[in-house]
């Protein structure tokens, strides 16, 4: 296992059948073997208008521009999730108003100016909560079989159809993580 899975998905494999996290894809924000992990659920729309909820930023929302159920921790906390142009990261640089996570993904500070959000930000998510795994607990879960760990790519956590995201990602790791792309709600079922 790579030492830092920073800026890849976690994909829910069919075993995984808890509510909170059955059938997720959860992309990586910080990870590291002493540190634990924290990611976002990017699969999963809430019916929630950013714009009644976050106004100053849902011009620069990727649609559908609602808020995203981003895990189970800290629910109140909204984190911004975005997309730069060009070669905007430089890596461990913070620059105004967002942070680098792997090029060109960055988190946002969503209290920031938006007009200068605008001139860097090609793609835009707001999450409501976080997923949080302690020390060697994700490692653990992975070992368990709960997670399946693949590439990201740059659009994954902005697609315009999250409920589909599940399948697509699988669909694209080829045999054998392609066959649980069309896996039931229910393993037994099949």
């Amino acid at each position: 296992m790579p030492e830092s899975m920073r800026g890849n998905l976690l994909v829910a494999t069919p075993a995984l059948t808890e509510p909170t996290f059955a059938r997720t894809v959860i992309l990586l924000l910080e990870h590291g073997p002493a540190e634990g992990a924290l990611g976002v659920v990017v699969n999963r729309p809430t019916e929630a208008p950013l714009a009644d909820l976050v106004p100053a930023v849902d011009a620069l929302a990727t649609e559908p521009r609602v808020l995203f159920e981003g895990g189970p921790v800290s629910r109140t906390t909204a984190i911004g999730l975005g997309a730069v142009a060009g070669g905007a990261v430089v890596p461990g640089q913070a620059n105004d108003g967002w942070s680098p996570v792997v090029p060109p993904l960055v988190t946002v500070d969503l209290d920031h100016d938006p007009a200068l959000l605008a001139t860097s930000l090609r793609a835009l998510r707001v999450f409501a909560g976080y997923a949080g795994w302690s020390a060697g607990q994700l490692e653990g879960e992975i070992a368990e079989g709960s997670w399946y760990v693949v590439d990201a790519l740059p659009g994954d956590p902005f697609t315009r159809d999250p409920g589909r995201l599940r399948a697509t990602v699988l669909q694209r790791q080829g045999w054998p993580l392609a066959a649980a792309a069309h896996s039931p709600d229910d393993p037994a079922l099949n």
